[in-house]
């Protein structure tokens, strides 16, 4: 069983993603056993007073199961600040549409939550084809293909999926239950988000399994 993530890991994942960032040619902005961990906390806030903001490496598929999680917290936090969706509903859509990073789509393309390019949006950068799969009411599914958006970073591959689902109508029940993210997840389903009859069951078992609850800002 995957044990969940705490806030007592900080220091240990703190020095990991200070490596990480280094060997990316990224720049923290923060020492390992200082604030760059506290993004992950239920308040989201990734700096000390003065300081300047905390660069952290982008979710990918290079990255353990642990690191994908804390990388895309951010994200999924921003999201829910700009767009009320809750933070363990994106992370967890990240992690089963993106096979964890590591679906072609998400490594080549940045789109981490299967956004598909029936218009291209404000933060795609343009569309590309992928094989994928659809499932008929009656559960049957079958392989197909489909275009999908394409993003210069996975920030605004988050951005984006927050954005539409808030601007959809057809989600507007969904987002009555902003503080209820099993029954957010079960109405954004109902609404036609998946096609897989199974959608709700997958997604909320792996908020569970992950404590991704954890991540869930406070209204």
């Amino acid at each position: 069983m995957f044990p969940g993530i705490r806030r007592t890991l900080a220091t240990a994942l703190a020095a990991t993603f200070v490596s990480l960032a280094v060997g990316a040619g990224v720049a923290a902005a923060a020492p390992a056993d200082g604030p760059m961990f506290s993004c992950r906390s239920r308040s989201g806030d990734c700096r000390q007073p003065g300081s300047p903001p905390v660069i952290l490496p982008e979710p990918n598929g290079a990255m353990g199961q642990e690191e994908f999680i804390a990388a895309s917290v951010p994200g999924a936090q921003q999201s829910q600040r700009e767009h009320g969706v809750p933070s363990s509903v994106t992370l967890a859509q990240a992690i089963l549409e993106s096979g964890w990073g590591k679906s072609a789509l998400s490594t080549v393309d940045k789109n981490f939550f299967g956004m598909k390019c029936n218009g291209q949006g404000s933060y795609a950068i343009g569309c590309v084809s992928h094989n994928t799969s659809e499932c008929t009411t009656a559960g049957q599914c079958f392989p197909t293909t489909a275009s999908f958006r394409k993003y210069g970073s996975a920030a605004d591959s988050f951005r984006d999926h927050g954005a539409t689902l808030a601007s959809l109508s057809r989600y507007a029940v969904a987002f009555q239950f902003k503080n209820d993210p099993n029954r957010f997840v079960a109405e954004m389903h109902k609404a036609g988000y998946a096609t897989d009859p199974q959608y709700t069951v997958k997604l909320t078992g792996v908020m569970a399994k992950y404590d991704l609850y954890q991540y869930d800002l406070a209204a």
